[in-house]
């Protein structure tokens, strides 16, 4: 985990094994599959948005939530919420 962080922050090299599949993801291929992102209202790395600012990568149907009260962490802050989302994606 340690090392994702240094190698997002430039501080370390990334894996070349996956160096193929990081120039595939950099393109920023559309994702067709039904999504729903989420958002903490509270994130204090990422603020929390209505989820325009990636609407277009998401072809298929898509749903984007901003929950109140919680931060960065949303599967811990708010699990309920968060599954049921998940449960939500799987009736699209």
């Amino acid at each position: 985990m340690i090392h994702n962080y240094r190698w997002r922050l430039g501080l370390a090299e990334g894996d070349p094994r996956y160096d193929s599949i990081e120039a595939r993801l950099a393109a920023g291929p559309g994702i067709a599959v039904p999504a729903i992102t989420v958002d903490g209202e509270l994130d204090p790395f990422t603020p929390a948005g209505d989820g325009a600012a990636y609407r277009a990568k998401f072809t298929g149907p898509y749903d984007h939530r901003t929950l109140q009260g919680i931060g960065h962490n949303v599967p811990q802050e708010a699990p309920e919420a968060f599954a049921r989302a998940v449960l939500d994606v799987d009736r699209f």
